[in-house]
């Protein structure tokens, strides 16, 4: 492929010139449905250096773009500063106007609405909060991120470049991965909109709290025990959490810890061989006796004797 300028190459995006569009795109890419294609920076002439920088927009394509170097986006409300390594998430229905104010470099990927359809992709583009937020999808990268963000890219190129059957499904995975990364850096006001504060806490703590289990094997141990333990993952004061649970579930949080580890103690007991000690170290307490007690003021028998009652109902 030879190569064109940067303002060239968007302009051509944004006519949406089929000649042009066929020109950039792989060979074979009409056989899929939708377009996507992938472009590295610095394997693109820029004319940056050699003449005052040219607005261009992309109103054709969905866009994906990993930006390093000073450059300014412009929205309808103002202009973004970018001076550090930036996600920028663009789409047909937004006007955009990107202007690099030095040699650019990074990558990025564009791609028709068809390219990710329902049918093949399982989501619906324009309902993605990376699409749907009235915050501007411009993220600054952390150093961790932009490594993550580069690997995507880089095995976009590998695959696109590839003759591997399949190579399309697998560019959508890399594209969904792209987009979801991107999500993950939105506000959670955003990504929840139509949940409120104390239901997304909920959420977190029900999270976390089966994320413990099941338990495999008697070397597996919880490591949230109280609900202090859950706040401070939360990032909340424990009475506020007990606040919010309670009212969002009608119980505090340590009954519903209590609750959640009782079921499982219940599962132990009647579908494996374990030990009632090994089961009281797995789930957390520091010896038998401690758990002996829980399990007896929580069912009103000790667990060896509902071990005993579940094996006998099971032989009946």
């Amino acid at each position: 492929m030879n190569k064109v300028s940067l303002n060239e190459l968007d302009s051509r995006f944004a006519s949406g010139s089929s000649l042009a569009l066929n020109a950039l795109l792989p060979e074979g890419i009409q056989d899929e449905i939708g377009h996507f294609n992938v472009f590295d920076m610095q394997q693109i002439r820029q004319t940056a250096q050699d003449r005052p920088s040219e607005p261009y927009q992309c109103r054709t394509f969905y866009k994906i773009s990993l930006l390093q170097g000073y450059s300014q986006i412009g929205y309808p409300d103002g202009i973004i500063q970018l001076s550090q390594p930036t996600l920028v998430f663009t789409t047909p229905k937004m006007p955009v106007t990107w202007f690099p104010e030095e040699r650019q470099s990074g990558m990025f990927c564009v791609f028709t609405p068809q390219f990710l359809h329902p049918a093949r992709s399982g989501v619906v583009v324009d309902e993605l909060p990376i699409y749907k937020s009235p915050e501007h999808p411009v993220f600054q990268l952390q150093k961790k991120d932009i490594k993550d963000v580069k690997a995507i890219f880089e095995k976009m190129q590998g695959m696109i470049a590839s003759t591997y059957a399949y190579k399309y499904d697998l560019l959508r995975v890399y594209a969904l991965e792209l987009i979801h990364l991107g999500q993950q850096l939105q506000s959670a006001v955003m990504l929840h909109p139509n949940h409120s504060q104390f239901a997304r806490t909920t959420s977190l703590f029900v999270e976390l709290l089966e994320r413990q289990f099941p338990l495999e094997n008697p070397h597996q141990q919880i490591k949230l025990r109280t609900a202090k333990d859950y706040a401070d993952i939360l990032s909340i004061h424990v009475n506020h959490l007990n606040k919010i649970l309670k009212e969002t579930t009608g119980l505090t949080t340590s009954a519903l810890i209590a609750g959640r580890i009782l079921k499982e103690a219940q599962i132990l007991l009647r579908q494996t061989n374990w030990t009632i000690a090994e089961i009281a170290d797995s789930l957390g307490f520091s010896d038998f006796a401690h758990f002996a007690k829980f399990f007896k003021n929580e069912t009103s028998i000790p667990p060896g004797a509902y071990r005993s009652q579940a094996k006998s109902l099971n032989y009946t």
